[in-house]
């Protein structure tokens, strides 16, 4: 069992950046960063494979997200930068520990979940 923590969300004006931290008790081979609006589907921003290997959902984010893990203190962080307003939405960190490691990739083959911190966006 796998059980993961996020922080560091809040509310920010646009052009602001935020740093979302997510602890767990272990460090599973693949770790993502999912973010959901009410309404709308799950869409995986990052991940990241034990090897380092990153995956981004677009150039756009690639260009102001960007994924890192600390393994041995069992940390995934997401820096943020350039906040939109669009990019208002919870932000989950999920992990597991088998198979493919890829924002295309099924979400529901993440096995373990955090509770999510929330980031607000003003204009």
């Amino acid at each position: 069992q796998v059980q993961l923590k996020e922080s560091g969300g809040g509310s920010v004006q646009a052009g602001g950046s935020l740093k979302l931290s997510c602890l767990g008790s272990h460090s599973p081979h693949c770790m993502a960063w999912v973010r959901q609006v009410p309404g709308q589907e799950r869409e995986a921003v990052a991940t990241i494979r034990k090897d380092g290997t990153m995956t981004y959902a677009s150039d756009s984010i690639k260009g102001r997200f960007s994924i890192s893990r600390d393994d041995d203190r069992h940390m995934l962080y997401l820096q943020i930068d350039s906040l939109k307003p669009e990019d208002s939405a919870m932000y989950y960190c999920a992990a597991k520990w088998f198979g493919r490691c890829a924002v295309d990739y099924d979400l529901d083959a993440y096995t373990y979940w955090g509770q999510g911190t929330q980031v607000t966006v003003s204009s």
